[in-house]
């Protein structure tokens, strides 16, 4: 008896036309990932940056007047009394430093671990007023020396172990990508809809606890209490997952390549873990503090080095982000179900068996 081969397949070239779609293809998406990593650090620049000046109305009024001629739009201004209240508005994150006049020559006051941009910017500003001020009002020796040296005070300072911050900017990507990473293996792996959600959020928890004990432990690059700064990571990996998982379960591959897009091509980008989100170009930085990892980046910044202060609207975008995925989860497990059952058809329930009667014998 013959047996027939199996048809081999095609190993024909693909036609050319083919190839200039995967070209073509290509190109448009090294359009997009350069455009989306590159243009929001090349744009950068200091805008609408809240800092507080303190000391007496006189000298106040000048200090402002001249930071708003010298670099327009730069800085949000509060006006401030004393020291102390400037400190206060440091501590509690409304303001990323100050430019305290009280004493006479220009002191900054910063806070390094809120933005190591931030803080750089504001010495260069007080050095160049205190130049300033040292032309006019110092001798002609002093001015050609460059006046007097400006006093500069970290009232939160980063970890000696990790000065620049580099653990906290380069930490954003990898969160991000372990919160994609936890989508596609329960979407690939689990069923059920409570199973995945489950599993979400215990490998937050989990993962939350070990990022943090590697940044904190291991790189030193984070302060303050490693169980505040292991739920905000947790938290951050939750969102992240459970958005992501909730679009799978409504739309499908689809949903999950939206929510990918939109975490690393957005959300990461303009997260401002590396100088702050208002250092971005235009509205992006306010559109970063509204997703996961920009919210993620800021709140991880309270706990480690402001006991939380500030945290408030970090954790509401979060848990917003967090009840979206899980709502998005109930809602495709639902429908999904109820499509399962129509396909299925009415189950039918069999007939009961025919009733046998015996006739009684006669006779």
């Amino acid at each position: 008896m013959a047996v027939q081969a199996p048809p081999a397949a095609d190993t024909s070239p693909s036609p050319w036309p083919a190839v200039a779609r995967a070209v073509v293809l290509l190109t448009a998406i090294t359009g997009v990932l350069l455009t989306a990593f590159a243009w929001p650090s090349v744009r950068s620049s200091v805008h609408d940056v809240p800092i507080a000046v303190a000391g007496p109305a006189a000298a106040v009024e000048q200090v402002s007047t001249a930071l708003r001629r010298r670099l327009p739009d730069a800085f949000e201004i509060t006006e401030v009394a004393g020291t102390a209240a400037a400190e206060r508005l440091i501590r509690d994150r409304e303001v990323y430093g100050a430019i305290d006049v009280s004493s006479g020559t220009p002191q900054v006051v910063i806070a390094s671990a809120a933005s190591g941009a931030i803080a750089q910017t504001l010495q260069s500003v007080a050095t160049g007023l205190s130049q300033a001020q040292a032309r006019t009002g110092l001798s002609q020796a002093q001015a050609r020396t460059g006046g007097a040296e400006v006093a500069i005070r970290d009232l939160a300072a980063l970890p000696a172990d990790d000065p620049r911050g580099a653990g906290l900017a380069a930490g954003a990507l990898p969160l991000v990508m372990v919160g994609l990473l936890a989508a596609l293996l329960l979407t690939r792996l689990v069923r059920g809809t409570a199973r995945r959600v489950t599993g979400a959020l215990a490998f937050a928890i989990t993962g939350g606890l070990a990022a943090a004990a590697i940044l904190q432990f291991w790189l030193g690059s984070l302060n303050g209490s490693y169980w505040a700064n292991s739920g905000a990571v947790a938290l951050t990996i939750a969102a992240t997952s459970l958005s992501i998982l909730g679009l799978e379960a409504l739309l499908g591959f689809v949903g999950f390549g939206l929510g990918a897009v939109t975490m690393m091509l957005v959300g990461n980008p303009l997260s401002g873990a590396a100088t702050a989100p208002e250092m971005l170009p235009g509205w992006s930085g306010m559109l970063g503090r509204l997703l996961p990892p920009g919210a993620g980046g800021q709140l991880l910044r309270s706990t480690a080095f402001f006991d939380g202060r500030g945290a408030t609207h970090s954790v509401t975008v979060l848990v917003a982000w967090l009840t979206l995925g899980v709502v998005l989860c109930l809602v495709g497990g639902l429908r999904a179900r109820r499509a399962a059952t129509v396909a299925a058809g009415p189950v039918r329930t069999p007939a009961p068996p025919a009733s046998t009667t015996f006739a009684a014998p006669t006779g």
